[in-house]
């Protein structure tokens, strides 16, 4: 049965090349293309792409242990032709580590599981970016 549940974070412009998402419960992110130090548009998809299994992945083999590494690295080319930029080679790499024990074995045996049901059914966004879902962009009436 589908769920449906709506989305929304807004955008806006601090300066140029800066911007700032505020999301429903008010918690904010600065970002953009000039923003020194911080991350870009990109650098937040990749991040997204990440944290979203990163979460999976994580509640389901975190019951079994506690951790001790955890890290998620997503990688990617950026390329530009004739069509315009997009991500290439995008990939995603786990790095988990587990105490000796039998809670960490039980957590190893599940990780390779929770990673893929992750990557093939749980994770919005990377199912979102592979399905290649179509942006449908407007323009707002400044006056309405």
């Amino acid at each position: 049965m589908a769920q449906d549940e709506h989305k929304r974070v807004t955008l806006e412009r601090l300066e140029t090349g800066v911007y700032r998402a505020t999301n429903p419960e008010g918690a904010q992110l600065t970002f953009g293309s000039h923003h020194d130090g911080g991350f870009s548009p990109v650098e937040l998809l990749l991040a997204a792409i990440g944290g979203c299994s990163a979460v999976d992945v994580d509640t389901v083999t975190g019951r079994r242990s506690e951790f001790e590494e955890f890290e998620v690295a997503v990688e990617a080319d950026k390329t530009r032709d004739e069509a315009g930029s997009i991500l290439r080679d995008v990939t995603m790499t786990f790095r988990v580590a587990f105490p000796e024990g039998e809670a960490g074995d039980k957590a190893r045996d599940l990780l390779p599981r929770a990673v893929r049901t992750s990557h093939e059914r749980t994770c919005t966004v990377s199912r979102t970016v592979e399905a290649a879902t179509p942006v449908d962009v407007r323009i707002a009436d400044p006056s309405a």
